[in-house]
């Protein structure tokens, strides 16, 4: 059986287009079932249409408050019966009843080695840090924010001429790789949300998540 995943973005939806090439590949059980995003400008909506998924404008100005509007989401989310939701550069803060709805088939990535640096601006923020390994990070979301229980990471060194520029582009090349990992490790069943954290072919993950060093 394949796995259904619906994925939201906001953007140019280039962690959509690693998920889409990578679920083509042989024996991936993982199947888009939809692309949803709240803005109609998002270049992900395109890659989508090119790649033959469905695709959904949910626009958050058209409704009053963020419950309103995640009410809304979760019945256009739901019509694809997923499961599994991922999130690839949503720009928009989850209600509780949303994350809720969605505990243990819910995953997100982020670009740091999280609990470093949660929120914004995180190549610049590892920088001025001094931080020597930086990188990124896949999760379960939980209603707190860029928290949850870490699946996978990927680490690279922090070089002495790095800009956030150049970092950003690293991690990127890392969120590539790591993100459509977890989601086959998700639809081939090997990794669950347990009642302790993160659970990988049965056995708890670190709380690290499995470490990938570049």
């Amino acid at each position: 059986m394949p796995c259904n995943v619906v994925v939201l973005i906001s953007g140019s939806g280039s962690n959509l287009q690693a998920l889409i090439d990578s679920v083509a590949q042989d024996g991936n059980p993982a199947r888009i079932a939809a692309v949803i995003s709240n803005r109609a400008d998002a270049y992900g909506l395109q890659r989508a249409k090119q790649a033959g998924i469905a695709t959904e404008l949910l626009d958050h100005k058209q409704f009053d408050g963020r419950e309103a509007f995640d009410a809304a989401l979760i019945q256009a989310i739901d019509a694809h019966q997923p499961d599994l939701v991922v999130l690839a550069g949503f720009m928009r803060i989850l209600t509780p009843g949303f994350v809720q709805h969605y505990a243990g088939r819910l995953l997100n990535i982020h670009p740091s080695l999280l609990p470093r640096h949660k929120g914004l601006h995180t190549h610049q923020r590892a920088l001025e840090a001094g931080d020597s390994e930086h990188g990124c990070s896949v999760h379960f979301v939980t209603e707190e924010l860029d928290g949850g229980p870490l699946v996978v990471q990927a680490v690279l060194p922090v070089m002495a001429d790095d800009t956030a520029e150049s970092l950003a582009s690293r991690v990127h090349q890392q969120e590539h790789q790591i993100y459509p990992l977890a989601v086959r490790w998700f639809a081939e069943g090997r990794l669950r949300l347990g009642a302790q954290g993160a659970m990988l072919d049965g056995e708890p993950l670190p709380a690290s998540g499995h470490l990938i060093r570049t």
